[in-house]
């Protein structure tokens, strides 16, 4: 498939994210749906992709807070997230995929994510974004894995088109992300001119208590205090695989057993140090018994003629 001839609807699914990791050639992470917030996090989590009913909650969250006190526009800061704006229709899937992939330091990003990172560190957002959208790699494994229905095509590429992804009867829904950065937790959308800080997490927490209460104001707000079990509004997080988890459970329990095994070694040579200490030191006291009876016998015998001569009455010899 050509680069520009257009990118199709992309359905939140996390098997279906999961297979776009893959095809990424990405190794090392999956992406899972989150059900409860108010349950743990299965862990390690690289980050969270977030799917809204774009207008409708927009409008209500810039009743409450004007995100542009929480845009980071420091050029330094930007320069050390990857943040691309979206300027492709439909878009927003891969682009909030890569807003965690490309932002993680513990997985394998492959040939294609990592030639990516490396070309486009030094530009601005908006031409992160058009490099996002001219890669063909991406656009084809992006709609490898869309929902082709009878009446949806692909849209051109537009000279700069912030839209979002359409569907649901037509309504407007939006991915955005949730990565941790340097000790502080950022909002990626890329309908956003710049990314938005929530600030650091609690020193003694880990940074997805800080994002379990951002998600969680942000779905009242949205809802206006109501119950927010809404299928408006979808939530996944990128997360190790099975296998790696698997595998470094493996290593850990490995390493443990080396660490058993070369204490019972060390165990048994001191043991070993002791029985021969022991045999040595009971080798010694026979020996010395052994004398002490020799001395005491040899006693005897001498004293032997004088009881004899005083039995016989008669009296011993008088050293001179």
């Amino acid at each position: 498939m050509a680069a520009n001839s257009g990118w199709l609807e992309l359905e939140s699914d996390p098997g279906l994210f999961s297979l776009l990791i893959e095809e990424f050639g990405v190794k090392g992470a999956q992406v899972e749906e989150i059900y409860d917030l108010s349950k743990p996090f299965r862990g390690p989590v690289y980050g969270f992709i977030f799917l809204f009913k774009w207008i409708e909650e927009r409008r209500s969250r810039r009743k409450i807070q004007p995100l542009e006190e929480m845009f980071v526009e420091d050029e330094d800061v930007i320069r050390d997230i990857f943040f691309a704006q979206q300027v492709i229709p439909n878009s927003c899937a891969t682009h909030s995929l890569l807003s965690v992939l490309l932002n993680c330091t513990h997985i394998h990003l492959g040939e294609t994510l990592s030639r990516l990172k490396e070309f486009s560190s030094k530009f601005d957002p908006e031409n992160k974004g058009y490099v996002i959208g001219n890669l063909p790699e991406l656009a084809m494994a992006h709609n490898k894995f869309a929902s082709l229905k009878t009446d949806q095509k692909p849209k051109l590429l537009p000279e700069k088109t912030n839209a979002v992804s359409t569907g649901r009867a037509m309504e407007a829904f939006h991915f955005v992300s949730y990565v941790p950065i340097n000790g502080r937790l950022f909002e990626l959308d890329g309908l956003k001119p710049h990314p938005i800080d929530h600030g650091p997490w609690g020193e003694n927490e880990e940074w997805t208590e800080k994002f379990r209460r951002v998600i969680t104001e942000r779905l009242g707000i949205a809802t206006g205090g109501e119950p927010y079990h809404d299928i408006r509004y979808n939530l996944m997080a990128v997360v190790a695989d099975g296998m790696t988890i698997c595998e470094e459970k493996l290593k850990r329990l490995s390493a443990e057993r080396e660490n058993i095994l070369e204490s019972l070694k060390k165990f048994d040579t001191i043991t070993s140090n002791d029985n021969t200490s022991a045999v040595k030191t009971e080798s010694s006291s026979g020996s010395t018994s052994n004398a002490e009876c020799t001395v005491t016998t040899a006693n005897t015998v001498t004293v032997t003629p004088t009881v004899a001569f005083t039995t016989s009455g008669v009296s011993p010899p008088m050293l001179p």
